[in-house]
C-alpha cells in the first residue's frame, strides 16, 4: 500500500477516525492519570493501525511478516537484558546486532553473493529501513544513551513498524520518537501544515518526479542512437527525479504523522545547494548520514586516529551506504565515489579559497554524475550514458524524450493551442527541468517550512489544487524509488 494510491487514502482517514474514538476514550476514562490515560491508548490505537499496514503492505503473507516480527522480538529481549546489570552485556548487544545484520543479508543480498542460486522471498516491505532503525535503537540502550520503560511494548512496535515510515525511512533515533508520545495528543492545530505538506510532496511525485521518470526511462531506451545532450537529459533529469521522489515521500510522511501529533525528523535540506561532497551528505537523507556516523564512522575510531585512518573509515562507510542501497556493483561504485570524493576533499584543504559559485558547480556536477551509477542497471551501462555524455554531437530528440510525460497536460496543450503543436514536446521537458530545478535549489525544505506555515485562503487553495490535481492523476503514478531499499 503506498500513498500514491486511493487505498492508503482511505485507510489514513479510517487510522485518523479510530485514534480520535481512543483518545474520547480516553479523556472519559478513569482509574488512571488522565496523561496516562491519553498517553497509553493513544500509542495503542497508532501501534494497532501500524500492525495492520504493515500486514497490509505484505500482503497479508506470513512469510514477510516473519522476519521483522523475529527481529522486533530479538531487539526487545535484548534492550531488557542490557539494562538489567547483567554481565555479558557485549556479547547479548552484538548477538542481537548480529541477527538483525543477518536476516538483512539474507533476504536482501544472498541472491548477489551466491551469484543468483540462492534467494529468499518475500523481501518484507522497509527491510533496510528496519534493520538499520533496529541496530541504532540497540546501539543506544547498550551504550546507555535512552532507557526504555520495560512494560512499554507497544511503544516499541509502534516506533519499529510507525505507518508513514516504515517502508522509506526516515530513520529514526530512539530519542526522537519515545519522548513524543508521552506529549499532547493531536489536536486540529496540525491540520493545515500537515495538509501543506502532504499537497506539496504529493505534487514533487505526481506532477514532477514521475514525468522525470518517464523523460529518463524514454533516453535509456534511445540505446546506441543517445546523442550527447540525450545523455545530459538523462542525467540531469534522474538527478531531480529522485530528490524529488524521495523527498516528496518524507514530505507525505512528516504531513501523515504530524495529523496523529508526532513530528518526523527532517531527512533534507536542499542537498543540491551543497558547496562539497561532504556538505551534501549534511542535507542529503540526513538520518541515514546521522546512522552512519554514529554507529559506523565513530566506532571505526572517527578521525581520532590520524589521517590515513580517517580516509580508510571514510571509504568504509560509503562503501556500507552504497551496498544498504542495492545488491549490486554500480551501489557499491555509487558508494565509493562519494568516500574517494570525501577522501579528496579532506586532503584538499585549500579548496576552501575557491569562488563558492565554482565548488557548488563541481559539486552538483559530481553528484549528478554519481548518479549514473546509481540508476545504471550494470557499469556497463553506465559507462555507455557516461561516454554518450562525453562525446559530442547530435541533436536533441524531442518528440521521442517527451513521449508519455505530463500525456493529458500534453494533450490539453495541443488542444489549446494547435498552432503550436509541434512545440509541446520542447515546452513539457522545459516545464519540467525549470520547475524541477527550481523546486530542488529552494533554500528551506518543505519540512522546515511546515513548522511555521501559516494558513492563509491563497496557500489553502494552492494545496487544494495540488492535491486535486495529483490526486487525479493517481493511475499513472510509479512507485516510490527508495521503496526498493
Amino acid at each position: 500500500m503506498s500513498f500514491q494510491s486511493f487505498g492508503f487514502w482511505i485507510f489514513l482517514g479510517l487510522s485518523l477516525a479510530l485514534c480520535r474514538l481512543f483518545s474520547a476514550f480516553a479523556e472519559a476514562g478513569a482509574g488512571l492519570k488522565p496523561s496516562l490515560r491519553r498517553a497509553g491508548l493513544r500509542t495503542f490505537s497508532l501501534a494497532l493501525v501500524s500492525l495492520v499496514f504493515y500486514i497490509l503492505c505484505c500482503d497479508g503473507s506470513g512469510q514477510a511478516l516473519l522476519p521483522p516480527s523475529a527481529g522486533m522480538l530479538v531487539s526487545w529481549s535484548a534492550a531488557k537484558y542490557l539494562q538489567s546489570g547483567k554481565p555479558h552485556r557485549q556479547a547479548v548487544f552484538l548477538l542481537a546486532a548480529g541477527w538483525q545484520v543477518c536476516v538483512l543479508l539474507l533476504y536482501k543480498y544472498a541472491a548477489f553473493f551466491t551469484g543468483g542460486r540462492f534467494s529468499l522471498s518475500p523481501v518484507p516491505p522497509g527491510i533496510s529501513f528496519f534493520t538499520f532503525q533496529q541496530l541504532w535503537f540497540l546501539k543506544e540502550i547498550y551504550s546507555g544513551a535512552f532507557t526504555l520503560v520495560p512494560d512499554r511494548r507497544g511503544s516499541f512496535v509502534l516506533y519499529s513498524l510507525f505507518f508513514p515510515t516504515v517502508t522509506s525511512g526516515p530513520i529514526w533515533k530512539p530519542q526522537a520518537f519515545f519522548p513524543q508520545l508521552e506529549g499532547k495528543r493531536a489536536d486540529g492545530s496540525n491540520f493545515a501544515p500537515a495538509l501543506y505538506a502532504i499537497s506539496l510532496g504529493m505534487a514533487k511525485k505526481v506532477l514532477l518526479a514521475d514525468p522525470l521518470g518517464t523523460v529518463v526511462a524514454n533516453g535509456w531506451a534511445l540505446g546506441a542512437d543517445m546523442t550527447a545532450p540525450a545523455a545530459w537529459v538523462v542525467i540531469l533529469g534522474y538527478s531531480l527525479q529522485l530528490y524529488l521522489d524521495f523527498s516528496g515521500y518524507c514530505d507525505i510522511a512528516s504531513g501523515c504523522a504530524r495529523l496523529f501529533g508526532i513530528r518526523v525528523p527532517v531527512n533534507f535540506d536542499s542537498p543540491y545547494r551543497a558547496l562539497s561532497a561532504g556538505e551534501f551528505w549534511k542535507r542529503w537523507h540526513m538520518t541515514l548520514t546521522a546512522f552512519l556516523r554514529e554507529c559506523v564512522y565513530i566506532p571505526l575510531g572517527g578521525s581520532r586516529r590520524g589521517t590515513a585512518r580517517t580516509c580508510v573509515n571514510i571509504l568504509i562507510v560509503y562503501l556500507i551506504s552504497g551496498f544498504w542501497h542495492g545488491a549490486g556493483w554500480t551501489f557499491l561504485a555509487w558508494g565509493l565515489l562519494h568516500g574517494l570524493a570525501q577522501v579528496i576533499e579532506r586532503l584538499w584543504p585549500g579548496r576552501e579559497r575557491l569562488p563558492k559559485a565554482l565548488r557548488w558547480a563541481l559539486t552538483f556536477l559530481f553528484v549528478n554524475l554519481a548518479w549514473v551509477f546509481f540508476q545504471a542497471p550494470s557499469l556497463a551501462a553506465a559507462g555507455s550514458l557516461l561516454r554518450a555524455a562525453v562525446r559530442g554531437g547530435g541533436g536533441l530528440p524531442l518528440e521521442q524524450l517527451a513521449a508519455g510525460a505530463l500525456d493529458s497536460e500534453a494533450t490539453a496543450l495541443r488542444t489549446l493551442l494547435p498552432f503550436a503543436a509541434k512545440a509541446v514536446p520542447g515546452l513539457v521537458l522545459a516545464a519540467l527541468f525549470a520547475i524541477g530545478l527550481a523546486v530542488s535549489l529552494q533554500r528551506r525544505s518543505v519540512v522546515r517550512r511546515m513548522e511555521d506555515f501559516r494558513p492563509t485562503l491563497p496557500r489553502a487553495a494552492a494545496c487544494g489544487i495540488l492535491l486535486a490535481w495529483a490526486v487525479l492523476s493517481f493511475s499513472s503514478t510509479a512507485a516510490f524509488i527508495y521503496s526498493n531499499f
